[in-house]
Order: C-alpha cells, then structure tokens, then sequence
C-alpha cells in the first residue's frame, strides 16, 4: 500500500520526532510513505492574516503536485490539514480562483486518525499488537483545527470526535471520557502571547487530571508542543505538579506495536513519559 505524504513544516522542523515516528510506524505496518516532491509551507497559521491570494496558493501548489497521482494525500500536522482543507472548500465554492481547482479538489486528503481508522489499517494494527496498552489513564486531545469549521473539515461530530479513542480503545489503553478534547491550547501564539497559552493550556491539564488522566495523547504537532514544553511554567504559575507527559499517537502505536525505534523518540520530550510507562509495565 502506498500513499502520498505531505509532512509539512513543523515535521521537518520542532516536530521532526513526530515524523520519524509516523514514518516508522506506516512501515511497520507495511504502508509505504512517499512524500511529496518539493513539497512547500501551507501557510500555516499566518498566510490566511497576512494575505487572502497566499491562504490559496500556498496549499494548492501541494494539492497540485500530489493530484498527479491518484494516491490519498496522508496529512498529519492539524494545521497544515486544515489549510489544505480549507483551500479544497474555496475552490469548490470559487472553481475561477485556480486554474486547476477541479484536479485539486479530487485529491484525497486524510487524517492521519482518518486513514488509521480505515478498514485495511485496523486490521493491520491488531494483527500487529503484541504489547497492549493496558492499566494506564489516556486522555485523547485532538485541539481545535482538525474539526473545525464543520464545512471544510466534513467531521462527523465536531463537538465530540472519537478517531483516537477507537485507535486507542483497539490498542488496550483505558480512555478517559473529558469534555475538553477541541478546546484550544493556545496554538500559535506560544511566541507573541506566552500569558494566554499558560492559561489555555493550563485549563487543559486541569481538566485532564479532574478526569483522572495520567497522559495526554495528540495528534497535533503544535498542541503537543505547547502542552509538553509550558508545562513547568504552568506549575509554577498554578502552584501545582501535573508531572502528565503528552505524546504523539503514534508513539503509542509504536509501543503496543513495539517496534525498536520507540526508545529515541523520548529524548525529545519535556515531561519524560517513561518513568510512568514502564511503572505500567509497557517496556519504553
């Protein structure tokens, strides 16, 4: 099975040990990933401020280099999906913006929670689970760009979505129920506005610990990052210990699936999640 791949930006950059994972992963499931030629920045998060003409060409040059071929466009960064996403549903209501808008808006653009979901990939990853992640209190976090606005994203429940509990419930975790899974961490404003992503990602692991959570998993480069690296701001602020590791599904998936390369990818963490994993016997 082969699939295009558009890593975009902050993979290639901070977020390069979520790539080197999914990379790992889609192998071990025998998926391979062909990225995509000369691929370029989305646009992610300032193209659409700065410059409406940008917000379109920038993910359509991508959309265009991946519609020469008929292979689903795999899209794990939340932003850049919602960029590509929200350029599709431009050129669908304005076909006269872009020269090739019919191409770009066939290409198949998918989750990384969408395409582990489908049937092929399921069955992959159960027949490929030999650690199960049992004993320990997931809390799913998906943030607030992969499902929102509703017509562009064409998620079936934007207020509740539920890919990563399937995924995490067909690995063996124990996912913890919690209304906050889109709620906002601040995302690009970790720069310019350092306050307010303390006080949106603080709320965060307040609810999550209220929960009773004792991890936090994302499928977001930019949630990750702003939960993992301002969590000790966040406690000495609160006057408060959450010592609650956030890490990448498919760091997870890698875990049950236990494949080798796992042990590098935690170095990379702020709140080291494998004292906990090990206390749950899940060999990190």
């Amino acid at each position: 099975m082969e699939l295009n791949y558009y890593p975009g930006c902050s993979l290639h950059g901070t977020a390069h040990d979520y790539d080197v994972g999914i990379v790992a992963v889609f192998r071990h499931l025998g998926v391979d990933l062909i990225e995509l030629d000369d691929w370029n920045c989305c646009g992610a998060s300032s193209a659409h401020i700065m410059h409406p003409r940008a917000a379109v060409e920038l993910p359509a040059r991508n959309l265009l280099i991946a519609s020469q071929s008929d292979r689903p466009l795999l899209t794990p960064c939340a932003a850049c999906f919602h960029r590509l996403r929200l350029c599709q549903a431009h050129l669908l209501e304005h076909p006269a913006d872009h020269p090739y808008a019919a191409a770009l808006t066939r290409v198949e653009v998918v989750h990384i929670n969408e395409m582990l979901l489908k049937d092929e990939i399921q069955k992959k990853i159960k027949t490929n689970i030999n650690n199960p992640l049992a004993g320990i209190k997931v809390v799913p976090y998906y943030g607030c760009l992969t499902v929102r606005p509703p017509r562009a994203m064409k998620h079936p429940d934007p207020e509740n979505p539920r890919e990563m509990d399937a995924i995490l419930n067909i690995l063996g975790a124990d996912v913890v129920n919690w209304s906050y899974k889109t709620d906002c961490c601040g995302g690009s404003l970790a720069m310019t506005r350092p306050d307010v992503v303390r006080r949106l990602s603080g709320n965060l692991f307040e609810a999550a610990r209220e929960a009773g959570g004792e991890l936090i998993v994302t499928d977001c480069p930019m949630c990750q990052a702003n939960l993992d690296t301002r969590q000790k701001e966040i406690e000495r602020e609160r006057n408060t210990s959450y010592q609650m590791p956030v890490v990448y599904i498919t760091e997870l998936l890698a875990v049950a699936m236990s494949v080798p390369e796992t042990r590098s990818w935690w170095r990379k963490h702020i709140v080291d999640p494998v004292p906990l994993l090990r206390s749950k016997g899940w060999g990190a």
